[in-house]
């Protein structure tokens, strides 16, 4: 089994199923024309200007100027680090792409930009995940930090909205890097992603923790705050951004958590940037944000959090057992229960799915689960009548399993409007409130194939047409070029007739740009 087989063969399926082939034959000659010019101009800019093991952690996770990495080649040096990579279309989501991080696993978009969008993509490419994030997993301690900033990203509640503003990014993003949309077409996906944008009415703790992503692992700078190296793999990938960010025209901030609630525009460079003391400050900022989210709080803040959110989460409870479903309402004690918690009962909407140790028991519960905070003792079946400290009372009839019928309640005397049949738990306490399911694999195999996202097959049907679009002739000139690089001492003369052949291409200057590069002829400034 090869280094590749292995890392996806460790993925649990509902990891496995974003997984694609590379599929490295279907790279055009032009696509590694891209290639080339991205990293050539790159490494020679950030020679001096990166932080130290960027170019040597190219060169430690098996990337080349020259060409397109081979993800193979690429595994068989990130297994010597403790990592691995696995190729995927485009953008995946978010929860995808954390649990991955949090696994020691890169997702890899398999997709080249193209030479339109050569200074900057708009999709995830290869240039960006392999180019940029790959070689600093070759130091230990950022590895380490981009692991840890997976498991927070993972264990960050997301709300409804931010799964549609992520779909209408993702479509968008499709749209622009297919050849054959029309006007008509990509003013209707950035019109979706504005109305998507415009539905939000809150700032989750999915989207500070994407923010916090983006100003250290994406665009981050350490070192001295007068002469910072670039590290965030944004900055690293882009032609135009590792240029800008060091000029005067940006704003160096020092990194603190406050970071996090600081909102960024993917259409334009950044005004401003944070400086990281060096990488061990990263786990002290990391350390700090992690403490305000609902799964190191728990209690009532983590319940309003998932409440509002309308997405599924899971709730822990005393004991260890987990309940996953999205919280519809909560209750108010007359006084505290418990450390954080001053709520009486929490209502989750069905299907819920219990588990422990993030391990499933049994089948989603179709309807709706009632937890009740205190300390009670309830009959296994029977009829039961139950009065909390919190002022909570329940009475009902216990079927077996937790299961219950004709369930009522009250709150100090007052009737509260309770489902008669339900899943009834009592926990003395809620240590943590954590975004998605507690066994994302369970719940995958029974809800997954409900999502609207549907893997990669948006972004496939563009990578066909990009290569479709381009004409066998020029294909043909970029493939001679290449053999003639590859071969040393081109003919100047037959350089000459491929550049003259090429001016037929008025749009493609990046093949000129491969020629007059082979006979010496200065690039413009």
């Amino acid at each position: 089994m090869t280094p590749s087989e292995r890392a996806i063969a460790s993925l649990p399926p509902h990891l496995r199923r974003f997984v694609v082939s590379q599929e490295y034959d279907a790279y055009t000659p032009r696509d590694h024309a891209v290639w080339r010019h991205v990293l050539r101009r790159l490494t020679a800019h950030l020679r001096e200007r990166a932080h130290p093991r960027y170019l040597a952690g190219l060169d430690a996770t098996g990337i080349e100027v020259e060409r397109i990495p081979r993800l193979d080649e690429m595994n068989v040096k990130l297994e010597r680090v403790g990592w691995s990579a696995v190729a995927v279309r485009g953008f995946i989501p978010p929860a995808v792409f954390t649990e991955l991080q949090s696994r020691r696993v890169l997702a890899i978009a398999a997709d080249v930009r193209t030479h339109e969008h050569i200074e900057y993509t708009p999709a995830p490419d290869i240039v960006h995940e392999s180019a940029g994030h790959a070689p600093f997993v070759a130091d230990p301690t950022y590895a380490e930090y981009l692991q840890r900033c997976g498991e927070v990203g993972f264990r960050a509640i997301a709300s409804v909205e931010d799964q549609a503003v992520f779909e209408a990014i993702r479509n968008l993003s499709v749209v622009k890097e297919d050849p054959t949309a029309g006007p008509e077409e990509v003013a209707l996906s950035e019109r979706r992603l504005a109305e998507a944008a415009a539905s939000v009415r809150y700032v989750s703790e999915s989207t500070r923790a994407s923010r916090l992503y983006w100003w250290t692992a994406e665009y981050g700078l350490v070192g001295a705050l007068d002469a910072p190296r670039l590290y965030g793999a944004g900055l690293l990938s882009s032609i135009g951004e590792a240029v800008h960010c060091l000029t005067p025209a940006v704003k160096k901030v020092p990194l603190t958590a406050a970071c996090a609630d600081v909102a960024y525009d993917i259409t334009r460079m950044q005004p401003q940037l944070f400086v990281a003391r060096d990488f061990d400050q990263l786990f002290e900022v990391l350390d700090e944000f992690s403490k305000t989210l609902s799964w190191r709080r728990g209690g009532d803040h983590g319940l309003e959090e998932a409440r509002r959110a309308r997405s599924v989460n899971h709730l822990v409870l005393s004991g260890g057992r987990e309940l996953s479903g999205r919280v519809v309402g909560r209750v108010e004690a007359l006084a505290r229960v418990g450390p954080g918690l001053r709520s009486a009962l929490a209502r989750l909407d069905g299907p819920v799915l219990v588990s422990r140790g993030g391990i499933a028991q049994g089948k989603p519960w179709p309807g709706d689960v009632v937890v009740a905070f205190g300390r009670a003792e309830l009959p296994e079946r029977g009829a039961f009548g139950v009065t909390f400290p919190s002022g909570l009372s329940l009475q009902g009839f216990a079927v077996g399993g937790g299961e219950v019928v004709n369930l009522r309640g009250a709150i100090a005397g007052r009737p509260l409007d309770l489902p008669s049949w339900s899943l009834l738990f009592v926990s003395e306490d809620l240590s943590s409130v954590a975004g998605g399911p507690a066994d994302p694999g369970t719940w995958d195999r029974w809800f997954g194939e409900l999502a609207s996202f549907t893997e990669g097959e948006g972004e496939a049907r563009a990578r066909a047409r990009k290569a479709e679009a381009l004409p066998a002739p020029l294909a043909a000139l970029y493939a001679e070029v290449r053999r003639l690089r590859e071969a040393g001492a081109p003919s100047r003369e037959r350089l000459a007739e491929i550049r003259e052949a090429a001016a037929a291409f008025t749009e493609d200057w990046l093949l000129r740009a491969e020629v007059d590069e082979l006979l010496g002829v200065p690039a413009p400034a």
